[in-house]
């Protein structure tokens, strides 16, 4: 009689066991669980990208301080850039002489035929 309630509690157990093993198995492999996943594996993907980019970032700094020391070169933490420069005929900095240069009017003309 023990025996066969042996058996059985460890039948029943082992059904249990397995019943829960599948239902987690399912459970796992919803549409929203596996996006769910799918999106905490592309923001992991995502951190290591960034660390890894830092870590280059990092060297590359390093390196170029290695060069420049090595090539006794200083430069400027932040150099000024140039001004931009202004087209000629936008803002002439000094009078063309020159005969083919655009020919300003003094007065306003509403004449569009004044070329022809």
């Amino acid at each position: 009689m023990f025996r066969r309630t042996f058996w059985f509690t460890a039948g029943a157990a082992a059904g249990v066991w397995a019943t829960t093993k599948v239902n987690r198995k399912l459970r796992q492999l919803t549409p929203e669980s596996l996006a769910a996943q799918a999106a905490n594996k592309a923001i992991d993907a995502g951190h290591r990208l960034k660390d890894f980019a830092l870590d280059v970032r990092a060297g590359m700094v390093q390196r170029e301080a290695e060069l420049g020391e090595a090539l006794g070169l200083e430069a400027s933490r932040d150099p000024e850039l140039p001004r931009q420069r202004r087209m000629a005929a936008i803002d002439p900095a000094e009078p063309s002489d020159n005969k083919h240069s655009y020919n300003r009017h003094s007065y306003n003309s509403n004449n569009r035929n004044e070329d022809h």
